[in-house]
């Protein structure tokens, strides 16, 4: 009797277990991440990219009139002429980006908004320094 009571609630069990859906029940689709490459971040990093250019052709003309680079990070890159600026340049932008694309894929895209901001303001104020210096 107990093996009996056992192989019906087996075949019980079996049974809830084996159920479909039907097709009128449709999960919502679940919401997308944003893109990282919207027209904001476009325009930001461009924006960025012109700024890093225009940082270096300013220090490399400060360099030629006999300044010296301020950012003990950069000062070897710089000091090596035109390549060396370009390499330090490429490596600055690149984290940059790369710091603002690693916030967009941990989902903090506001953080991700603020430091793109950040980092454009930053270079501006040093593209501006470097211009006040030069005049």
């Amino acid at each position: 009797m107990r093996y009996l009571l056992y192989v019906i609630l087996l075949g019980v069990s079996m049974q809830a277990q084996s159920f479909t859906a039907n097709n009128s029940f449709n999960l919502p689709a679940a919401p997308s991440a944003p893109q990282f490459w919207t027209v904001e971040n476009r325009i930001n990093v461009g924006i960025l990219a012109g700024l890093i250019a225009a940082d270096a052709i300013t220090t490399q003309r400060g360099l030629s009139e006999g300044y010296r680079e301020a950012n003990p990070l950069m000062r070897p890159f710089v000091t090596r002429g035109a390549l060396g600026e370009a390499a330090g340049s490429a490596l600055g932008f690149g984290t940059a980006v790369g710091a603002a694309y690693l916030l967009h894929r941990t989902h903090h895209y506001k953080a991700e908004r603020f430091a793109m901001r950040l980092m454009i303001a930053g270079e501006g104020g040093f593209v501006a320094n470097n211009v006040l210096i030069l005049r």
